[in-house]
C-alpha cells in the first residue's frame, strides 16, 4: 500500500515538473514572439496554452483522489496541499505568457519603439527564479527557494525602471502611447511572472520547513 501511494506522489511531482517545463518554455517563446518581431510564434503560443490548463486540472484530480483515498498527513500532505498551488500559479504563468505574445502581435505591427535591454533581461530572471524554484523541490534545497524571493526585487526594480522610461516617450512624443504601453504590459506581465515564481518558492520553504513565510523576510 505504502509502496503504491510513494509510486503516486512521485507521478505528481513528474507531472508538476513538465508542467513547469512547459510555463518556462511559453515565457520564452512569448519574448522570442516579441524580438524576433515573429507574429507566427506569438499565436502558435496562443493555442498551446491549453496544455497548461488541461495539467492544472491533471494535478489538481489527482490531488483530491490522493486528499480522499490515501488520508495524507504530516510532510505528505503538505506536499500534496502544496502541488495544487504550485500548478495554479504555473498555470497563471502560462497566462502571463500569452499576454505578453498577444503585445508581441500588436508590436511588431509598427517600428520598434527603442532597443530591448530592460525586458530580455527582465525574462531572463524570471525563467531563472522559475527554473531555481522547482530545482528546490527537487533537491530539497529550501534555501535556494529563499534566493529566488530575494531575486524579486530585481525584477521589480527593472520594471519601474521602464515604466519611468517609457512614461517619458509618451510625454515627449504622443505618436509612442501605444508602442509604450505594449511595452509597460509585457514589463507589467514579467513582473507577474516573477511574482508567481515567488509562491512557487514559498510554497517549498514551506515543504521543507513546515515554515509560512509569505508576510515576512525570506532570510
Amino acid at each position: 500500500m505504502q509502496l503504491h501511494f510513494d509510486q503516486e506522489l512521485t507521478e505528481l511531482r513528474e507531472t508538476l515538473l513538465r508542467m513547469s517545463a512547459l510555463a518556462e518554455e511559453s515565457v520564452a517563446g512569448a519574448l522570442k514572439a516579441l524580438l524576433q518581431r515573429d507574429s507566427g510564434i506569438a499565436l502558435a503560443l496562443q493555442a498551446e496554452d491549453t496544455e497548461l490548463d488541461r495539467m492544472e486540472m491533471e494535478i489538481d484530480e489527482r490531488s483530491m483522489s490522493l486528499f480522499a483515498l490515501r488520508q495524507p498527513v504530516a510532510k505528505d500532505l503538505r506536499f500534496i496541499a502544496m502541488t495544487m498551488k504550485i500548478g495554479s500559479e504555473l498555470e497563471r504563468i502560462g497566462d502571463q505568457a500569452v499576454n505578453i505574445a498577444r503585445c508581441a502581435e500588436e508590436l511588431n505591427r509598427e517600428a520598434v519603439l527603442k532597443p530591448m535591454v530592460d525586458i530580455p533581461r527582465m525574462a531572463d530572471i524570471a525563467r531563472g527564479m522559475i527554473r531555481d524554484s522547482m530545482d528546490s523541490l527537487v533537491y530539497a534545497k529550501p534555501d535556494l527557494a529563499r534566493q529566488v524571493i530575494v531575486r524579486d526585487n530585481e525584477v521589480d526594480s527593472l520594471n519601474r525602471q521602464l515604466h519611468r522610461e517609457l512614461t517619458s516617450f509618451m510625454i515627449e512624443d504622443p505618436q509612442t502611447i501605444t508602442r509604450a504601453l505594449n511595452l509597460m504590459s509585457v514589463a507589467h506581465n514579467l513582473e507577474r511572472v516573477a511574482d508567481h515564481a515567488t509562491n512557487i518558492a514559498e510554497e517549498i520553504v514551506y515543504l521543507y520547513e513546515a515554515l509560512d513565510i509569505r508576510h515576512s523576510d525570506p532570510l
